[in-house]
C-alpha cells in the first residue's frame, strides 16, 4: 500500500524531476505532484509525493522534514485524507 506524503514550503521553481531526485534516495516513488494556482499556473511551494513502502516514506520524514532545500526549510508529514 502506498503512502502520501505532504511537501511544503518547496522552492516555487522546483521541477518534479527535482523531488524525484531528493526522495528517491529512500525508496520508490509512485508519483510526485506539485501543487499549482489555478488561475496563475505557477506553484504554490507546495506538493505531495506518493511512495510505495511505508517503511521508505517514514525514513523519508524523518531525514527531510524540516531540513534544508533550495535555501529554504521543507517540512515533510504523511498528507491528511480530505
Amino acid at each position: 500500500m502506498s503512502t502520501k506524503l505532504h511537501i511544503g514550503n518547496i522552492p516555487r521553481t522546483s521541477t518534479v524531476a527535482d523531488i524525484e531526485g531528493v526522495f528517491c534516495k529512500f525508496g520508490h516513488i509512485d508519483s510526485v505532484e506539485i501543487t499549482k494556482d489555478p488561475q496563475t499556473g505557477l506553484s504554490t511551494g507546495c506538493g505531495v509525493v506518493e511512495m510505495s513502502n511505508d517503511t521508505d516514506a517514514q525514513s523519508a520524514i524523518n531525514r527531510l522534514n524540516f531540513t534544508q532545500y533550495g535555501g529554504r526549510t521543507i517540512g515533510v508529514s504523511r498528507a491528511r485524507a480530505i
